[in-house]
This record gives C-alpha cells, sequence and structure tokens, in this order.
C-alpha cells in the first residue's frame, strides 16, 4: 500500500497571506485569484513513487531485497518530503535515493542497504515521526539524507521554527551515530507554474527558509547542501529538461542533479571522497540575502493555511 498523494497546489503560499495579513485589498485579491490560478495550472496526482529499499553492490546490477542475513556494509536512510521519495519518477533507478546508494557503492567500494522513511507531502514537522519510526524499526543508520523545506512555504509554517526543526532532527540523527545531509528549501522562482508577482514573494520566503536550515544544519553537525545555488541556475537554463509535464516536480534529469549535489557532501562526511578536490565551494551558498519584503508587508497570517500533501519540487536545492 503506498502513500496517497494527494495533491492540490498548496501553492497558495505565505506570499498570499503575508500580502493578505496586510489589509490591502487589492494584493489580496490578486494573490488569491493567482493561487487558485496556480491551483489550476498544477493539477492533482495519485501516483505512488518507485520504492527501491534493498542492498546495493558497488559492481551494480539490480537491487538485492534485503532480509536479516542479508550482509551490508553501510546504511543509508531517506528522510524529508516528496523529493526525497522521488515523486513524478516512473522508474526506482530514477529515484534521489537509489542514485544516492549507487554512487555511494560505487565510489566507496561498499555494499549499501538502502532504507527510506521521506513521506509525500511532509513539513518539518513531520521529521520527527520519520525519525520515531527508524528507531522503532531497527538500529540507526550510517548516514542519512535529508530533504525537506518547500510544505514549509506552502504550509505557511513559521520558518524560524521550521529550521529549528530541521536542526532538531540533524541532531537525533548525529546523536544516533550517523552523518547527516540535508538539502534545503528549494528556489520557488524557477516555478513558472506560479504566476508573479506571488512566485517572487514565495521565491523570498523559500530562500529565508533554505539559509535559516542552512545555520540550524550547520550547528547540528550535518552538511547543509543549499539547492537553491547550486541547482536553480539548470532548471532556469533548460526547464523542459528538468522539470516533469506539469511543470512542477523534477524530472529524472532533475532527481538526477539533486543526486549529483548531495553524493559529495555524504562521501566526504562519510570520509569516502575518493575522486579528488574539494567540496567545499559547491557546498557554499552564494545567494545574497533577497530583498525583505515579508519584513516590510507585516506578519503571517493563517487565511490561506492549508497542509494537503503537496508534493515539494526539487529544484535548485533545498531544501516544518
Amino acid at each position: 500500500m503506498g502513500i496517497r498523494a494527494r495533491r492540490r497546489s498548496t501553492v497558495v503560499f505565505a506570499a498570499a497571506a503575508t500580502l493578505a495579513s496586510t489589509g490591502y485589498l487589492g494584493a489580496r485579491n490578486l494573490l488569491s485569484g493567482q493561487a487558485d490560478q496556480a491551483r489550476q495550472i498544477i493539477p492533482k496526482s495519485w501516483e505512488v513513487p518507485p520504492r527501491a529499499d534493498g542492498v546495493y553492490s558497488p559492481t551494480g546490477g539490480p537491487v538485492e531485497k534485503w532480509h536479516r542475513g542479508v550482509h551490508f556494509d553501510l546504511h543509508l536512510m531517506i528522510f524529508g518530503d516528496s523529493t526525497a521519495t522521488g515523486y513524478g519518477c516512473t522508474d526506482a533507478d530514477e529515484v534521489p535515493g537509489v542514485l544516492i546508494a549507487r554512487g555511494l557503492a560505487a565510489e566507496s567500494g561498499k555494499r549499501i542497504r538502502l532504507s527510506t522513511k521521506a513521506i509525500v507531502g511532509a513539513t518539518s514537522k513531520g521529521l520527527s515521526g520519520q525519525i520515531d519510526a527508524m528507531f522503532v524499526a531497527g538500529p540507526p543508520p550510517d548516514a542519512a539524507v535529508v530533504m525537506i523545506g518547500a510544505n514549509d512555504v506552502t504550509a505557511v509554517n513559521g520558518l524560524p521554527r521550521s529550521a529549528r526543526r530541521v536542526g532538531t532532527a540533524v541532531s537525533r540523527l548525529r546523536a544516533s551515530g550517523a552523518v547527516v545531509v540535508v538539502g534545503t528549501c528549494p528556489d520557488f522562482g524557477v516555478i513558472t507554474a506560479i504566476p508573479q508577482p506571488l512566485r517572487t514573494v514565495a521565491r523570498t520566503r523559500g530562500l529565508r527558509l533554505a539559509r535559516l536550515q542552512g545555520a540550524a544544519v550547520r550547528g547540528a553537525g550535518g552538511v547543509p547542501v543549499p539547492f537553491s545555488d547550486l541547482m536553480a541556475p539548470e532548471f532556469r537554463k533548460a526547464p523542459e529538461q528538468f522539470f516533469s509535464s506539469d511543470m512542477f516536480h523534477p524530472s529524472a534529469a532533475g532527481y538526477s542533479l539533486a543526486a549529483t549535489q548531495l553524493l559529495p557532501a555524504l562521501l566526504k562526511a562519510l570520509g569516502e571522497w575518493n575522486s579528488g578536490g574539494d567540496t567545499e565551494e559547491s557546498l557554499t551558498s552564494r545567494s545574497a540575502e533577497a530583498a525583505s519584503l515579508l519584513a516590510r508587508l507585516g506578519g503571517v497570517s493563517r487565511l490561506w493555511r492549508r497542509t494537503t500533501g503537496v508534493p515539494a519540487p526539487i529544484v535548485a536545492a533545498t531544501t516544518g
């Protein structure tokens, strides 16, 4: 039984909520209408992401189903939202967790066990439950990859609190002995299915969340990977290549790009980086602080708050 992804695009965003809270009727009506427009453009989806948990060999080949007695050298676990599940993929080999597991096996020469705890539609609020489920299922992993953030923007969750939740999750995973790499909130500015000016305000909010997440992850001993810096340029240059047909979710190429940004950070954290060169420069966020539009417009109202399990797009990075 898979996850029933009820996707109604809550691209209603804190952007609309923020402007609505100011009392400017014209801005409210404009962004309310744009939120409705976005929901019509981005269709509902019910697909279940492919799952390919199991053991991956450094020599390649099909995944081996794991059960007690099957040998593995390193346990990799995936946490987060739909970007972590590979929502929209049609083949398990396109799923980011699988791509990372195969890359880790090939680079390290080790047998990698992949387990996925991520849930479509999750916000940072759901990370604690995913980690609880991990402890119930068995011993903690050696390595964890987290992709989270976009749904915190669409659900109008408080940004500082959302970032703190991610930091808390990283702290729990680190305390269990796992190395942790986190893809922070994506750049909504590349999603042209969201009309302007709603897109710009959502982008501002998402980039702020990404920066807050990065600080929280580093403070908890994890490694943040700024998707919004590393991936957005590619999505802007070739959206038809990196987005799926709905121009909201990533395509197989988009997920592959995300995996190639996460893998070097994970290899370095595990001490398995054998390809030469340094990963530090690529992991440094380069985006300047966006204009404090939201600060000027006032607090965020709950008028538009909805949590309907909208899969988060993995664009530029992530990204409670």
